[in-house]
Order: C-alpha cells, then sequence, then structure tokens
C-alpha cells in the first residue's frame, strides 16, 4: 500500500495532475468517478492567496468526494509561501504540493514553479519553511532539471526527503524541454534506485494510454503514475489503465451515451461551481475534447460555444448522443 505520510492511496495509485484551467472541481468530479486515487487542485500563486485575490481563493475550493486531495500552491516568495500555508489549511486538503515544475515564462521569470530549478538551495530552503510550518503531508512536484546540462533530480529528491517531503511527483523532462520531445522516465529510474530514498515517487510525462501505462509501471520502478494531458477530455483513462492492469485486455473507447453524459456531468458541477454564464463560458474549452473522435462534429461544436442557454445545450448535446447513437447501430 502507497502511503503520503499516513494517507493511503492504493496499491499502485493512479494521479490526475494539476493542470490550469483543466483540474476544477468539475473536471476532478469527472476522474474521480472514473477512478483516480489522488487529485489536485490548479496550481494557485501563493501571492494571489496573501492578497485575498478572488480567482485564487476561489481555486482552494475542494469537495468531500474528491478526498484525498492536495492543493497545489507556487511561489518564489519566503513571506508569501509561508503565510499562505495558513490559507490553505483552512481549506482542509489531504495534503499541500508544491509546484515547482510549470515551464510557462510568467511563471518562471518569477523565480517561481520551474525557475527556481536554476536555484536549488533556494527550493530546499523554501521547501523547508513550508515543511515546518504545516501539520500536513507536503509533497513536491517537479522536473528533472532546468536543462540537459543541469539534470540532479537524483540529489534533489533524497534533499526533499531528507525535509520532510512525504512523495515526489517527477515530470520526466527539463525545463527547456518545456511539453516538447520526449520524455525520459530513466531519470526517475535513476531516483528510485537510490537506496536512501524510501518516501512514494510518481512519474509522469506522456502517459496516453493504458498499454503505455504498464509499459512504464514494469519499467521504470515507480510507486504510481500521475496522468496530466492524456486525461485532458478523457476522465476515462484511469478506469481503462485498471481494467488493463488487471485484466491484459483493453477497453473499448467510450461511446456517444458516455461521451453525451460526461459533458453534461461537467457541465452540471461547472455551473453548480461558479453560476451559468461562467460555468457555461468554461466548460466550452472542453467540447473538443470530449467529442474529437466523432466524425463531423464540427457543426455540433460550433452551435455549442455559440450559446449561453442551457435547455439548448442540453438539446444539441441530445441531438448529438441521437445522431452518433444511430451511426453506431447502422455500422
Amino acid at each position: 500500500m502507497v502511503k503520503i505520510g499516513n494517507v493511503e492511496i492504493g496499491e499502485f495509485p493512479l494521479l490526475l495532475a494539476p493542470m490550469e484551467d483543466v483540474s476544477d472541481p468539475p473536471f476532478r468530479a469527472l476522474c474521480k468517478e472514473y477512478g483516480a486515487d489522488l487529485m489536485y487542485t490548479e496550481f494557485i500563486s501563493t501571492d494571489g492567496l496573501i492578497r485575498n485575490a478572488e480567482k485564487s481563493i476561489k481555486k482552494l475550493d475542494i469537495y468531500d468526494d474528491e478526498r484525498p486531495i492536495g492543493i497545489q500552491i507556487f511561489g518564489s516568495d519566503f513571506g508569501a509561501m509561508a503565510a499562505s500555508v495558513e490559507i490553505v489549511e483552512r481549506a482542509n486538503p489531504t495534503l499541500l504540493d508544491i509546484n515547482y515544475g510549470c515551464p510557462v515564462k510568467k511563471v518562471v521569470s518569477k523565480d517561481a514553479g520551474a525557475g527556481i530549478l536554476k536555484n536549488i538551495p533556494k527550493m530546499i530552503a523554501l521547501t523547508k519553511a513550508i515543511v515546518d510550518n504545516t501539520k500536513l503531508p507536503v509533497t513536491v512536484k517537479t522536473r528533472l532539471g532546468w536543462d540537459d546540462n543541469s539534470i540532479n533530480i537524483v540529489d534533489v529528491a533524497e534533499q526533499l526527503q531528507d525535509i520532510g517531503v512525504k512523495a515526489l511527483s517527477i515530470h520526466a523532462r527539463t525545463r527547456v524541454q518545456m511539453y516538447k520531445g520526449h520524455s525520459n522516465w530513466e531519470w526517475i529510474n535513476k531516483v528510485k534506485e537510490n537506496p536512501r530514498l524510501t518516501i512514494p515517487v510518481f512519474g509522469n510525462g506522456d502517459i496516453d494510454s493504458p498499454i503505455k501505462a504498464k509499459e512504464y509501471k514494469d519499467k521504470y520502478n515507480v510507486d504510481g503514475i500521475m496522468v496530466g494531458r492524456g486525461a485532458i477530455g478523457n476522465p476515462w483513462i484511469f478506469r481503462e489503465i485498471k481494467h488493463y492492469f488487471e485484466t491484459g485486455e483493453m477497453l473499448p473507447s467510450p461511446d456517444v451515451h458516455e461521451r453525451v453524459y460526461a459533458v453534461k456531468k461537467h457541465l452540471k458541477r461547472a455551473i453548480e461551481w461558479k453560476g451559468n454564464n461562467l460555468g457555461i463560458l468554461e466548460t466550452r474549452m472542453h467540447y473538443a475534447s470530449y467529442f474529437k473522435s466523432l466524425r463531423d462534429i464540427k457543426e455540433y461544436r460550433t452551435r455549442l460555444v455559440n450559446t449561453m442557454n442551457y435547455d439548448e445545450i442540453q438539446d444539441i448535446l441530445d441531438e448529438i448522443e441521437e445522431r452518433y447513437s444511430q451511426n453506431m447501430a447502422e455500422n
């Protein structure tokens, strides 16, 4: 059984990666339903938290049916990071995660996210300040290093463990790679081969199918797998991976009925969370992903993103279900 501190998360847990504008409560609800064992919020700015910025505070929303769940924060200022801990604790997450992996320029330019990978002593000191300031289990998500010439993840993992970090998620790319090229899980394996390391290590990067999940599970000695972009518009990937692990068989792709069900649930939870207008607007970006495998879907997708009427959206979704279920029957 894999444990983060005293929190049990399964024999070989599947984690939903924290993704900006993706891993919010509506999407997390679906991933949990389809088998995610541990999920994280979108990353939250500690500067925003201490300024009581509405957008940052809203991201703290978590629900009982999502547990276990971690709140992920990012920042580079010691004062803001420390002060944000109390705010996070009031939201009562299962754990607190620190983002040292985000590669986008606006974050990196402030020495936050993957920007701190150029200053490992500060990374360790900042993490220790948070560990010492909370009773929550603290975990870290990071990358291999800044670039190919500064990959230091084996040493960094050991240092993080020594100051009290309870688990580590590693995206197997450098910051310079961004999301390009192939992830290099060999480095994650090297972290796991360190005899001094006892905390769980979760691998992240390029997991987009049950076959690849099984291959990486067997080859790289990880304690669990974190799925990011492979889950966008595809929350059932967690169910598919678990089924493949257990049986060696691939589940069929979700049919149109399940896709429409997922969209309707996503939309309903989004409206419950943020109200009618914001809920509808924020769900729009997901339609293409949910329906990407359906031929000639563009007409329906265009109609979906051009209405703010909930009942009309339901009618369009019903049309999609009827049309494509007929196509399935005819084939």
